[in-house]
């Protein structure tokens, strides 16, 4: 019987190498770039995150950087009913000023993690010239890591885009594991990213790192 154990420190290929998928991150004038729910839920009271202001200032800065280079931009919301942290009638769940939608810039309400399911948001791309297969690659940022912007990495890729996700323009929170242990939102974080980057899209880890 083999006894040997896996090794702790080397790591196994991502499934994009054994697939053969290249990791070369979208650039920002040859993409739309999506923002996820930048929403005021995320900055105060029960859903706030950890690290969200300095998130929320790298997505203002993505989001400046795409419209000076003249990348169509799509913000998302997602819309949990009233009385509730993702209230959108109220400021709660408004987007947040520093990512404010101007006029033009489609915004997407969603009801699911993923931005794509029962959306117009495959719509919205294709009317801006970013169907899958158009050559048109994705750059999402956003919250909650873990959540909302995985799930929609994950929808992206499973219609045929290309998705890049901005590491430093997300953020999400500390959660209980199953056996009760805390785990700290930075573990999260890497975990969300590094299963991103499995197989669903390429991570760069600044908005400065994103080709222009």
């Amino acid at each position: 019987m083999n006894t040997q154990q896996p090794s702790q420190t080397r790591p196994s290929a991502p499934l994009r190498e054994v697939v053969g998928l290249d990791d070369q991150p979208a650039k920002l004038s040859q993409s739309v770039l999506i923002l996820i729910d930048i929403q005021n839920t995320y900055r105060t009271g029960v859903m706030a995150l950890d690290g969200v202001e300095e998130a929320l200032a790298a997505g203002a800065r993505l989001l400046e950087r795409a419209r000076t280079a003249g990348t169509p931009v799509v913000h998302i919301i997602h819309d949990g009913g009233e009385n509730t942290p993702y209230d959108i009638r109220a400021h709660i769940g408004a987007l947040s000023d520093e990512v404010a939608p101007r006029e033009g810039e489609p915004v997407v309400v969603k009801h699911f993690p993923n931005s794509f399911h029962q959306t117009e948001l495959e719509k919205v791309l294709t009317e801006l010239g970013a169907a899958p297969g158009s050559g048109k690659e994705l750059v999402i940022a956003g919250f909650m890591t873990h959540m909302c912007v995985n799930y929609t990495t994950q929808g992206a890729f499973n219609l045929g885009y290309r998705p890049t996700v901005v590491a430093e323009a997300t953020a999400t929170r500390s959660l209980a594991a199953p056996d009760g242990t805390v785990l700290p939102a930075a573990a999260l974080q890497q975990a969300a990213l590094t299963m991103i980057t499995d197989l669903f899209g390429t991570v760069v880890p600044t908005v400065d790192a994103l080709p222009a």
